[in-house]
């Protein structure tokens, strides 16, 4: 293999617990909950699935269902869909269902994989092009320039910049494209078998990592390394 594509969350990076989430968002509004208000709050916004990047719902709510299949698709879509979520949930403020979606696109609600640097940085080193594949609704770019990834990147495909999403194919040799790269000799590194596992459709290989918290893969990706030339 002589290029690598990686998916974002999940993959390279992790997205805070929904603990974090809730209580970063409750105290830049300047508000607070009694404690166990709080921690009902924070599971039922789990157990429905409004952080992006975190647990996938349980159950869609029916007037959600068509936006959630294509939520990747746009940046309107993907929003609706999360806040739609979120929505499901009481908080004392309504504002606060959009501040929960603006606090999980900043860079510091992401931590890097422990050894995504390395990895990268390894893959850098040895001359093998890196492009990043995303089925995600807002520009993740600067998540990366936030952690010093981005100068490991040769090229972002984002779903909601080409209004398709994984497994789609075209994406894929999107990305391979930009990184002027043979698809047969890319390998995808993905946590989603469904989605990630597109890519073998362009004859790409894939290898897949799990989607844990940050402090429970410390090294997931470093087989990568014995995949590449």
């Amino acid at each position: 293999m002589t290029a690598v594509l990686f998916d974002f969350s999940g993959t390279l990076f992790r997205v805070e617990s929904t603990d974090s989430w809730l209580r970063g968002t409750l105290t830049d509004a300047g508000l607070r909950l009694a404690e166990a208000e709080f921690t009902a709050a924070a599971r039922a916004l789990e157990a429905i699935g409004a952080l992006p990047g975190g647990g996938d719902p349980a159950r869609v709510p029916e007037e959600l269902a068509e936006a959630w299949v294509i939520r990747d698709q746009s940046a309107a879509l993907h929003r609706a869909a999360y806040t739609g979520l979120s929505r499901q949930v009481t908080l004392p403020d309504p504002a606060l269902h959009e501040a929960l979606y603006d606090r999980h696109m900043s860079p510091a609600a992401w931590s890097p994989y422990p050894d995504a640097v390395e990895v990268l940085r390894t893959l850098r080193e040895r001359g093998i092009p890196v492009g990043v594949v995303s089925n995600i609704g807002w520009d993740l770019r600067p998540v990366f320039r936030e952690h010093g990834l981005d100068p490991y990147v040769g090229a972002y495909v984002l779903s909601y910049e080409h209004g398709i999403q994984k497994p789609d194919p075209r994406l894929f040799a999107t990305a391979c494209e930009a990184l002027g790269a043979d698809p047969r000799r890319t390998i995808m590194v993905g946590d989603d078998r469904r989605a990630d596992g597109g890519a073998t459709a362009l004859g790409c290989g894939v290898h897949f990592v799990d989607h844990l918290p940050v402090t429970d893969r410390p090294d997931g990706l470093r087989p990568v390394l014995e995949l590449v030339g």
